[in-house]
């Protein structure tokens, strides 16, 4: 008989597990509480409109690439991509209606001669920031793909040689001051900690290789979505033999002593080998794990972890064009008290920060002839302090309008056909986000590597986790190539083949979703 493992939640850490651990052998069983797969990463449709729900960049696709070849699959033949330039456009506000501007462009040359133009004196800066950072990727990216059991791991020598990149007293604001001397352009470079969740004058040095992947390997868009490529997960591994039963949340972890025995649903008890939970960390540590059973991470422990920002969105179907790039970010003019805004959490930004996807000026499939598909994120405080979202929904909303009109989006309420509006409360109600915490725990030194959940729950026997809240951290490839780590382990835990590539797969079946 198969070993059999269950997974929790289908996003995209659990669907990466579920095709890697069925390609190993397993008999694999994804319990969803919504209706569609995709987790954060999920399709939103409003009337002919389609969005992402989370994440928009699609950054690194070799990890996934990878993950496909392993299974017997060519992602390339399955989900269409396309590769954006300009990256993106910034808008650095100088006052309520005026902006620096600057596109950065995926070509290197055109990138220098923007850079060059936009503050002369950092010009050489960036051939040193690029070269530096490819180095420290290079270093790190082994060490993000292991799995860290305790301090004992930073003696490996693959470790000890990465650690000379680390510069831990240094924020990324800081790091890029080694490069840049216009604020705005470390601003550029440093931004993207929002994949985080976090400021850069706080977040790790590090995370600079955000900024250089972007460059490095591109930004991508999937046609239709990040979601597609999460729809195209669970329609292979359906063909490899996956289970998946939607709209069936999980109500408890089973345990016999210490060890995960199964799972409980509304519709009765699942047994396996093996437990993989791919949902919130936070919340499911104190929903689905008794609080006797965690020491580390118990109810309490968990109540003073730091967690990221959360997120306040707007997707808008609206009829006629934006002139807008596929990705544009406004930077508010004081950057730093945003910052401290979206820390303190007391309130909601005054003069927020704010970034918009205008991708049906690239993708087509996204809204109906003649109209747009519009995604506005702002970062925001997460739940930790008493925000009456309820209360401040409409006038916030109104004040996001008025803000998208600083970036040229004039009448837009006359041409809104379609809206969603979600705020953090949606975040923790609708998909068990602890906190409304977007982008997860926090990826500050004390919360990262060993510090972090690991991807064989260190508490437990035959629990693992997967997903932002889990080592290497949060950002699609990083998830990924944390699902990697984790199916690895289960397949040497269970005794199975995790290094063999399966045999010629039947594509003969439809793909249809097999019943609860």
């Amino acid at each position: 008989m198969k070993a059999s493992v269950s997974i929790v939640g289908a996003g995209p850490g659990g669907l990466a597990a579920a095709m890697l651990l069925a390609a190993s052998g397993a008999a694999v069983s994804v319990f969803e509480r919504g209706s569609r797969l995709g987790g954060r990463s999920r399709l939103l449709q409003l009337g002919e409109f389609r969005f992402d729900t989370g994440p928009t960049f699609f950054l690194y696709p070799q990890i996934i690439k990878e993950i496909f070849t392993h299974c017997g699959f060519d992602f390339d033949r399955e989900v269409e991509m396309v590769r954006i330039d300009p990256l993106y456009e910034l808008k650095f506000m100088t006052s309520e209606r005026d902006a620096d501007e600057l596109k950065v462009w995926a070509d290197p040359d055109e990138l220098a001669a923007a850079v060059a133009r936009f503050s002369p004196r950092d010009a050489e800066g960036l051939a040193g920031f690029m070269n530096d950072n490819r180095k420290k990727l290079e270093a790190f990216g082994p060490v993000l793909a292991r799995p860290f059991r305790g301090v004992q791991d930073f003696l490996a020598p693959q470790v000890l040689r990465a650690l000379a990149h680390l510069r831990p007293w240094s924020s990324l604001d800081r790091e890029l001051k080694r490069y840049f001397t216009d604020e705005r352009l470390r601003l550029a470079f440093s931004f993207q900690s929002k994949y985080l969740g976090m400021s850069p004058y706080r977040c790790p040095s590090l995370f600079s290789i955000l900024s250089f992947l972007e460059h490095e390997h591109g930004v991508w868009h999937p046609i239709g979505g990040c979601n597609t490529v999460m729809e195209a997960m669970g329609r292979l591994a359906r063909r490899m033999g996956v289970r998946f039963e939607l709209d069936t949340p999980v109500e408890e972890i089973l345990f016999e002593g210490r060890k995960a025995v199964g799972v409980r649903t509304p519709h009765g008890t699942r047994r396996s080998d093996a437990v993989l939970v791919n949902a919130d960390f936070a919340h499911a540590m104190k929903h689905l794990v008794p609080d006797r059973l965690r020491t580390r991470w118990s109810d309490r422990k968990l109540g003073k972890k730091k967690y990221s920002c959360s997120t306040f969105m707007l997707y808008l179907g609206i009829e006629g064009s934006i002139d807008l790039q596929h990705h544009t970010v406004l930077l508010a003019e004081d950057y730093a008290t945003n910052l401290h805004e979206i820390e303190s959490g007391d309130a909601p930004p005054l003069a927020p920060s704010l970034y918009v996807q205008n991708a049906s000026r690239t993708d087509p499939t996204l809204a109906p002839a003649g109209h747009s598909a519009l995604y506005v994120l702002v970062p925001v405080g997460n739940l930790d302090r008493a925000v009456d979202w309820s209360a401040e929904r409409a006038r916030y909303r109104a004040l996001v309008i008025r803000r998208l009109e600083t970036l040229g989006v004039h009448d837009l309420e006359a041409r809104i056909r379609e809206e969603k509006v979600v705020t953090p409360d949606d975040w923790a109600r609708d998909l068990s986000i602890f906190r409304g915490a977007t982008f997860n725990l926090a990826h500050s030194l004390d919360q990262m590597l060993c510090w972090r959940p690991q991807n064989r729950f260190e508490e437990l026997d035959r629990l693992y986790l997967a997903g932002g809240g889990t080592h290497p951290g949060s950002g699609l490839p990083v998830i990924f190539e944390g699902a990697r780590i984790t199916a690895r382990l289960i397949a040497e835990d269970l005794g199975l083949n995790a290094a063999e590539k399966p045999d010629a797969l039947d594509f003969s079946a439809a793909d249809q979703p097999v019943a609860g």
